[in-house]
């Protein structure tokens, strides 16, 4: 149950969005091997003003930060990576102007389904790719 959150500067239409967030998603599948079906996901968008980015990025700069379960290996993460880039690229990011950043409370920190510990929940997936 990875939550998605791309942040970028305003100015991409309602189609090149739902592309951003199809990639990502896309990403997460193959890499994770997530259920097709797990998406919880959200655009931030920052007018210029309020969006600093580094300065060899383009106005096309993604920053992706991914809250998911812990324990998914360096493989696994290293193919998350790698496919984001590689799927953004397709959209016309540059390799450059994507900045990924996992944060992986454990499993106690989750509550879910109906507010139990993700700890004592049978995921219906593999957590540890």
């Amino acid at each position: 149950m990875p939550l998605v959150r791309l942040e970028v500067r305003q100015g991409r239409s309602a189609t090149q969005k739902r592309a951003l967030l199809d990639a990502a998603h896309a990403a997460l599948v193959e890499a994770l091997r997530i259920p097709d079906d797990d998406r919880m996901q959200r655009i931030v968008e920052h007018a210029r003003d309020d969006f600093e980015l580094p300065p060899t990025s383009s106005d096309d700069f993604v920053l992706v930060e991914v809250t998911l379960f812990a324990g998914r290996s360096a493989q696994a993460k290293r193919r998350l990576y790698q496919a984001l880039v590689r799927n953004f690229a397709g959209l016309g990011t540059a390799p450059t102007d994507v900045l990924v950043v996992l944060h992986e409370p454990p499993l106690d920190d989750w509550g879910i389904r109906g507010g139990q510990m993700a700890s004592e929940v049978d995921l219906g997936f593999e957590v540890q790719v």
